[in-house]
């Protein structure tokens, strides 16, 4: 089951249309999480975000998705992932720049 979770995650914008018809709507969570963990986390940045921004939109003009919930899991991914970041590197830029330059 992580096999299959992780291939989900990793190669999305080459299996949409399975993975549209498996899922149904949690497509668009799917779609959330993939955006958000890409933009909220810097060790994530082999997921295939631009590409699925691209595949996504073909899947929707096809009527697979909807669009109006599509934009909504993007924009809402990439606005808290970013939100996220920032959050981090405040708190933990903060910290470690104090720990390797104290004089500063």
């Amino acid at each position: 089951m992580i096999d299959s979770l992780i291939t989900i995650f990793l190669h999305l914008d080459q299996n949409m249309a399975a993975v549209a018809q498996e899922y149904g709507f949690w497509t668009y969570f799917i779609l959330f999480f993939i955006i958000f963990f890409e933009t909220g986390f810097v060790i994530f940045p082999f997921l295939p975000g631009d590409s699925l921004l691209f595949v996504g939109g073909a899947a929707a003009a096809s009527g697979m998705l909807d669009i109006w919930w599509l934009l909504a899991a993007i924009i809402a991914g990439a606005v808290i992932g970013d939100t996220v970041n920032y959050w981090i590197g405040n708190y933990l830029g903060l910290h470690v720049f104090l720990e390797r330059f104290p004089r500063w």
